[in-house]
């Protein structure tokens, strides 16, 4: 009789979530993360480094490129993240692009972020191992314009020609993927811009994702309206034919939420505790497992309860465990714990890769070292694990 209990997925075992890091990688990891624990040399660090960067000081980009940004970051170009999709690869692990592309305004670098996604989406393509690619409407349009579209005010004739080209411009990465089979994950926003987001990104969907899911939207579930919203899309897709994709985070904007939501008239969104959060983003995956015949959900989460709960609810369904609509991510260069045990064990896992020249993604960088901050448990618990690792080889060697 086959074993259908995920209690056996052991998310401690290090030997597993860490067989791909050589004995020098992982001090080397376990030195980054030490520092990273620290939230004094985080907070100063994120404040220099883009200056230092300006000022082009020597030695600063062979440093961060030695440290956080190869622990992070898969490379500098598409043909970089061949070592670390290869890599990923054969451990059962699939990679999930993401070109660290934020905040452009010049017309001439958004229509080349376009191009860019459009390169990733051919690579994708013809790698197996690369199903889907993460986008950011942020890299595609002026923030400005992304806040006033979702305000009263009317547009003036420039930024009314803005809109149009932000259309296009998705439209075409949108039906590149449709064309050639591969998802798009449209990144989140600050709640300011979202409501405009999840327009065009439903817009998409319904355009895109009738026989296959094509195009994904982000719930953000410390929000307290987004379990709601998610009901609401299945039934917005159900009602008007498609297939709706869904990408589940937590969320990564909380203090930012707090501190300016009043600055563009919005109430503050954010639950009040992260039980509530918890709550409401474990509803959310049993939603979506539930529905998962027209609904293809990422459960994107570091959290080892979440990720337990959903491995078990897909075992307790009898849905075979690498089912295309049901999938889970973690960050390429943390939770390896989660990520290798759950490829072990047959899920559908993948990485979250960003990739990108080392000034593009310095804003990415410099948000997952204050995520990281702002969750000190977190950090904790990568040391414990990538401390409990060396000490097992340690023992090996005696």
């Amino acid at each position: 009789m086959a074993d259908t209990s995920v209690t056996k997925i052991d998310f401690d075992n290090t030997e597993i979530a860490f067989s791909y890091k050589s004995d020098k990688e992982l001090k080397r990891t376990h030195q980054l993360f030490s520092i990273m624990n620290s939230g004094w040399l985080v907070e100063l660090g994120s404040l220099l480094t883009p200056l230092v960067l300006k000022l082009r000081l020597p030695l600063v980009k062979p440093l961060i490129k030695a440290t956080i940004f190869k622990q992070f970051v898969g490379g500098e170009n598409l043909l970089d993240t061949q070592n670390v999709i290869s890599l990923l690869r054969r451990y059962n692990t699939l990679t999930i692009l993401d070109y660290g592309a934020e905040a452009k305004s010049e017309e001439s670098e958004l229509d080349a972020v376009v191009e860019e996604f459009i390169s990733a989406i051919e690579m994708a393509a013809s790698n197996e191992s690369v199903p889907i690619i993460s986008t950011k409407i942020t890299g595609l349009a002026d923030n400005d314009l992304l806040i006033k579209m979702q305000s009263d005010k009317e547009l003036t004739a420039t930024e009314q020609s803005d809109k149009e080209k932000l259309l296009v411009r998705l439209d075409k990465i949108c039906k590149r993927a449709y064309e050639l089979g591969v998802g798009v994950m449209i990144d989140a926003e600050e709640s300011w811009m979202q409501i405009t987001i999840d327009a065009l990104v439903d817009d998409m969907m319904e355009k895109y994702n009738k026989d296959k899911v094509i195009v994904y939207n982000t719930f953000q579930l410390y929000r307290k309206d987004k379990y709601d919203f998610l009901v609401q899309s299945h039934q917005r897709a159900q009602q008007r034919n498609y297939l709706l994709g869904a990408k589940l985070v937590r969320g990564a904007y909380m203090d930012k939420e707090r501190n300016e939501a009043g600055h563009y008239g919005l109430p503050v969104v954010i639950n009040e505790t992260k039980t509530l959060t918890d709550r409401e983003y474990n509803k959310a995956l049993e939603y979506c497992t539930d529905n998962y015949l027209d609904i293809s959900v990422v459960c994107a989460s570091h959290n080892t309860e979440s990720t337990r709960l959903f491995a078990q609810m897909i075992i307790d369904r009898g849905i075979a465990k690498n089912h295309p609509h049901l999938n889970f991510s973690q960050l390429y260069g943390m939770s390896d714990n989660l990520t290798f045990n759950l490829a072990k064990a047959g899920f559908n896992v993948a990485k979250y890769v960003p990739y990108g020249p080392l000034t593009d993604v310095v804003p990415y960088l410099i948000r997952r070292a204050q995520e990281n901050k702002a969750v000190a448990s977190d950090m904790s618990r990568e040391l414990s694990y990538i401390s409990k690792e060396i000490k097992r080889r340690r023992s090996l060697d005696a």
